[in-house]
């Protein structure tokens, strides 16, 4: 049943993606959706990392016994500092695995 869930909704976000982007069907999108759907990305990545970074056992945890805040500041001041997604990954990911 689980490889059914699982390949059901890998069809689902075939079909949607090759919908939008492919040359060949007539359907297009006005730059102003285009623009608007820019923004889901981070919003979607939000609500799956805030939870998982700011809540500990049902509570939220601000301290820095908190790893998962830690390494998410690390990593957001890495991507800042050197724009370098595989050197933030790696040395966020490295710093986890030390403290945790």
């Amino acid at each position: 049943m689980m490889w059914l869930i699982i390949l059901s909704m890998a069809a689902v976000v075939f079909i949607s993606r090759h919908l939008l982007l492919e040359p060949k069907l007539p359907l297009r999108l006005s730059k102003r959706t285009q623009s608007f759907l820019g923004y889901s990305a981070p919003a979607v990545l939000t609500a799956i990392f805030a939870p998982l970074v700011f809540v500990r056992d049902g509570r939220l945890a601000l301290g820095l016994d908190n790893s998962y805040l830690v390494c998410a500041l690390v990593a957001t001041a890495l991507a800042l500092l050197t724009r370098n997604t595989l050197l933030t990954t790696v040395l966020s990911m490295g710093l986890f695995f030390l403290i945790h």
